[in-house]
């Protein structure tokens, strides 16, 4: 019983957070409140909570030595021994091929975006998250992917404007989370990452503030742009922006003040002012776009 409490545990819950993205396509469409697409899109959450939980315990299972090294990965199942490698491979074994056949069975476009993030993914544990900048980047694409599966399972069109956006915040807290550990590992970062040896606190601050302060910019052309007020016959989108420059402010004043920054899904999961920041953002997003 243990052991499958900390197989769970190793599938990362906490992080599914991140794979709410895929509902941005359904929402930003004004589809949200179709039920079959609906339940389209909790079935696309689904079955990116599978297929990225796999990826983290293929990523656990190759680091277990390195996470040793780590003051807060030391704790996860595997790195502490708590969990047995043989339950973590039974798992890979039968659940990766079933979530890939699900998302190919339910879409084929679908599937063949599910495939490009696994197979991105896999690349980046095993080789890609060692090069400077590119790994951010890589990790910024997963993002972008979850975004393009959601559009493609509700089939909606997906705008150059999402791409946009989408990718600096990622690229936002993945620095963030850079910063962090070059932080709390100091010298003995690179016998955990070696790509942070070619990172240092005064780079990372550069590289933050650049996509933050992108980030907002991109955001409000997005929000005042033509097309977008066609598309939605208003212009009131602007009103979401304060909501987004809270955020962003928050978030960096966590990782600046409070030493915060090493996990997004945890800020996101615990932070008062910033779970109230997003749920008022997506509340006046629902406002605008759906009852005008």
């Amino acid at each position: 019983m243990n052991q499958f409490f900390y197989l769970f545990e190793s599938l990362r819950p906490k992080q599914w957070v991140k794979n709410l993205i895929v509902f941005a396509a359904l929402i930003f469409a004004q589809k949200a409140l179709v039920l079959k697409l609906s339940l389209r899109a909790v079935f696309a959450f689904v079955v990116f909570c599978g297929i990225s939980s796999c990826i983290y315990l293929i990523n656990d299972l190759k680091d277990i030595k390195k996470d040793k090294l780590h003051p807060d990965k030391s704790r996860r199942p595997l790195a502490s021994g708590k969990l047995s490698k043989s339950p973590a491979l039974l798992f890979l074994i039968c659940f990766t091929p079933l979530f890939l056949f699900l998302a190919f069975w339910f879409n084929l476009f679908f599937g063949i975006v599910v495939f490009i993030y696994f197979v991105l993914m896999l690349a980046y544990t095993f080789y890609l998250k060692e090069i400077v900048i590119l790994d951010a980047f890589i990790i910024s694409t997963g993002y972008v992917l979850r975004g393009v599966a959601g559009a493609v399972i509700v089939s909606v069109e997906i705008s150059f404007w999402f791409f946009i956006c989408a990718s600096l915040l990622a690229l936002f807290i993945v620095f963030c989370k850079r910063r962090h550990e070059l932080l709390i590992l100091d010298a003995e970062s690179i016998k955990h990452r070696r790509v942070l040896v070619e990172y240092n606190t005064l780079l990372l601050d550069q590289f933050i503030s650049i996509v933050a302060a992108s980030t907002v910019v991109a955001y409000s052309l997005y929000t005042v742009a033509p097309e977008t007020i066609l598309k939605f016959h208003t212009e009131n989108l602007i009103f979401t922006i304060p909501f987004v420059l809270f955020g962003l402010f928050r978030y960096l004043y966590l990782v600046y003040k409070k030493d915060g920054g090493g996990s997004a899904e945890k800020i996101m999961l615990s932070d008062k002012p910033l779970i109230f920041d997003m749920f008022a953002w997506l509340l006046v997003v629902f406002l605008v776009l759906y009852y005008r």
